[in-house]
C-alpha cells in the first residue's frame, strides 16, 4: 500500500558518490507461519511483521535505483512510523563502524580476559573510547574545518601541535579537526603521504594512546595550560556524534 515519498541522503561508498535519493514508500502486513517440519509447530504462534519497501524513483542516468525492503516487528500505522524505521535503518553504517572500532580499532578481543567481571569492566571503558574515536573520525570527515578543541582538550591539542612540529610554543588558535586527526594518526604510525588517503581507526587508536601520555607530560611541564583545560569532547555539541 503506497504511503508517501521520502528523500534521504545516500552516503558515499566505493560503488557510488554521495547524493540525495527520493523513494516511493509502500507498506503491508504479513504473518510468518511456524515451520511445517518443526516438532512443536502446534504450540508456536505466527509472527506478525510489517513490510516496508522504499524504492528510488528517477535515479540519475546510468545509476541503478536504490531499493530497500525492510521487515520489522515494530508497529507501523502511518507515514511517520515508516519514516522512523527507515531513518533507523539508515544509521546502520554508523552502528557497524562503532562495533568495528570497538573490535578492530581498540582490539578488545586481544585482551583475552578470563572472567565476566573483567570483561564488563573493560567494556565500560572501551565503549567510551570507541565512541570518542568514532566521533572524532566521523566529525573530521563530515566537518573537517571544525576547531580541534571541539574534541581535544586545551593541553591535548597544544601537546599534539608541539610534538608534531618539534617546538615548545603552541599557537593561540587550535588547528582544524581534520589536521589534528591526521597528526594523531601520525603518532600511531600513519605516514600521511599523498596516496595514503585518510587514516584508519587502528592508527588513530594507537595515536590516541601516545597522545594521552604526551599530554599528561605537557601538563606537568606547562602548568599554565591547566586553567584552560575544558572537556570539550563531553560538553560541546554531542549531537554531532
Amino acid at each position: 500500500m503506497p504511503c508517501g515519498q521520502l528523500t534521504l541522503e545516500l552516503r558515499r561508498n566505493p560503488e557510488r558518490l554521495a547524493r540525495l535519493a527520493t523513494r516511493r514508500l509502500r507498506t503491508t502486513t504479513i504473518e510468518l507461519q511456524p515451520p511445517a517440519t518443526h516438532p512443536e509447530r502446534e504450540r508456536l504462534q505466527p509472527i506478525r511483521l510489517q513490510v516496508i519497501k522504499a524504492e528510488e524513483e528517477n535515479p540519475p542516468p546510468g545509476v541503478e535505483p536504490v531499493r530497500w525492503l525492510l521487515l520489522t516487528t515494530l508497529e507501523v500505522t502511518g507515514f511517520e512510523d515508516v519514516v522512523q524505521c527507515l531513518r533507523w535503518y539508515s544509521y546502520r553504517w554508523l552502528i557497524e563502524r562503532y562495533h568495528y572500532v570497538l573490535k578492530s580499532g581498540c582490539r578488545l578481543e586481544q585482551l583475552q580476559l578470563e572472567t565476566a567481571d573483567r570483561i564488563h569492566r573493560a567494556l565500560a571503558t572501551y565503549t567510551i573510547v570507541a565512541w570518542r574515536l568514532l566521533w572524532m573520525t566521523y566529525l573530521a570527515l563530515t566537518h573537517p574545518d571544525t576547531p580541534g578543541d571541539t574534541v581535544l582538550e586545551t593541553h591535548e591539542w597544544q601537546a599534539l601541535y608541539c610534538t608534531i612540529h618539534q617546538t615548545p610554543s603552541p599557537p593561540e588558535v587550535p588547528p582544524n579537526l581534520r589536521t589534528c586527526v591526521r597528526w594523531i594518526a601520525q603518532l600511531g604510525g600513519f605516514l600521511a603521504r599523498n596516496r595514503d588517503g585518510e587514516p584508519g581507526v587502528k592508527t588513530l587508536w594507537q595515536g590516541l594512546r601516545r597522545l594521552h601520555d604526551i599530554a599528561q607530560t605537557w601538563l606537568l611541564l606547562s602548568p599554565k595550560t591547566t586553567s584552560g583545560v575544558k572537556s570539550h569532547y563531553v560538553k560541546k555539541d554531542v549531537t554531532n556524534a
